[in-house]
């Protein structure tokens, strides 16, 4: 049998981002991570993968380099990962001088070390636009120095890759300086991402439609449950189907195991009477300024926030971990589960979660979509696939923005809804040289 493609993972986080690497048919051989909560998930969901759990300045460095080089293997063909991106988002401070956002750094130190034939880096889209494009010109010049010339990157919305969200991110991405290509990065990329992408976006309740209207207290389990007839989003998240990519065998060989088939982490936080009485007048897709002016003084619109069933979510973010004021169920009076939430975010009912609900959340906020963590793995698949051989020769880098969605009656839904749309930007965009 031909040997898969060898991957390291950085910023691994719960694994949201090597669930969808390795269904792309990777061999994830490390990750890195540095949260302990994390990391109790991670180890539950991947016990075959190398997990270094610790400060990634601390990776590959020092005494442990060789030991670490080691355990990634001769021939590393793909590093990915997401370093973090509090110090990019639009929502967080924007600071130019916020630590986190040098971690891309210590990301491309492991690129520099273990030199692979492509790396690929995840990241908000505000990192494209902050202090006029510093630190998109940064990486890209960054990598180049560090022999990655040949680099690029896509800005995505998750919901045109099947994920029920209109999570929009960023991916860099770029081939070893003399690797030759049979074809143009770009075209490449374009064309593989155009193969995995859908043709309408999949809607909140479409993903979290069969779950029940209980829930259990934390830690606990319940009966799981039945449904008719069950949507294509439906049969590759519930433990009792299959649909490519995740069969009943792929599912089971995450943390859910070969036992009796349980529902996990359907549960959410307390709500008090008066929060309770609050949400009954939010209608779906409504926010708080929405409410009557008795029940709400019209201080901040989205501290209330009610998803649509009939639309994908707005982004699930690692804030609700303290607030789900903005995550209520698209029609009952309580907060959107955790189960719900990991649903959002394309997590299959054998990915299990661990740790504190507080945690939980957390970990499936910070967490790439599956689903998308998939697009991109096909994606880097196809560009290896694509190397024919070493040559001194260097590409242009180029941009792809792809539209949000194709529908036109999803958009204009969303925009109803609250929900922020990239502008569409042709494929064709080029950026300046990296």
């Amino acid at each position: 049998m031909k040997k898969k493609p060898r991957a390291v993972s950085l910023f691994s986080g719960c694994g949201g981002f090597c669930e969808g690497v390795e269904q792309a048919g990777f061999d994830v051989v490390m990750a890195v991570e540095l949260d302990r909560f994390a990391c109790e998930t991670y180890r539950a969901n991947f016990p075959r993968t190398t997990l270094f759990e610790g400060d990634i300045h601390s990776f590959m460095t020092g005494k442990n380099r060789e030991a670490h080089k080691r355990s990634c293997g001769e021939s590393v063909d793909l590093v990915f990962g997401g370093p973090p991106c509090q110090g990019y988002s639009q929502i967080g401070p924007r600071d130019l001088a916020d630590e986190r956002n040098d971690l891309y750094l210590e990301y491309a130190r492991v690129v520099s070390e273990l030199q692979p034939k492509l790396f690929l880096m995840e990241n908000v889209p505000n990192i494209l636009l902050m202090e006029k494009g510093h630190f998109r010109d940064a990486i890209l010049n960054h990598f180049s120095k560090l022999g990655y010339s040949n680099a690029t990157f896509v800005k995505l919305s998750a919901a045109d890759f099947g994920v029920p969200q209109t999570r929009e991110r960023v991916f860099f991405f770029g081939t070893r300086d003399g690797l030759t290509l049979q074809k143009p990065l770009i075209k490449i990329a374009q064309r593989a991402l155009s193969k995995s992408m859908v043709e309408k976006p999949v809607t909140v309740w479409e993903a979290i439609g069969d779950l029940p209207e209980t829930v259990v207290p934390s830690s606990s389990t319940m009966v799981y449950p039945s449904v008719r007839r069950p949507n294509k989003f439906l049969r590759m998240m519930r433990l009792d189907y299959s649909e490519a990519p995740y069969t009943v065998i792929v599912k089971r060989r995450r943390a859910i195991g070969t036992s009796t088939i349980l529902l996990h982490n359907h549960h959410t936080k307390e709500m008090l009477a008066k929060r309770a009485h609050l949400i009954s007048f939010l209608k779906p897709g409504e926010k708080a300024d929405t409410l009557p002016k008795h029940i709400w003084n019209g201080a901040r619109p989205e501290k209330w926030r009610r998803l649509h069933p009939d639309l994908p979510s707005y982004t699930i973010l690692a804030q609700m971990h303290r607030d789900l004021s903005e995550w209520v169920h698209p029609k009952l009076e309580r907060w959107i589960t955790v189960r719900e939430a990991a649903r959002l975010q394309s997590f299959h009912d054998g990915f299990i979660f661990k740790s504190s609900e507080w945690q939980m959340l957390k970990q499936i906020g910070n967490a790439v979509p599956p689903l998308l963590a998939l697009a991109v793995g096909n994606m880097a698949k196809a560009i290896l696939g694509n190397i024919s051989g070493e040559s001194r020769n260097r590409s242009t880098a180029q941009i792809i923005l792809f539209p949000v969605s194709r529908n036109k009656q999803s958009i204009k839904g969303a925009k109803r809804a609250g929900v922020r749309l990239s502008r569409k930007v042709s494929s064709r965009a080029r950026a300046k040289g990296a």
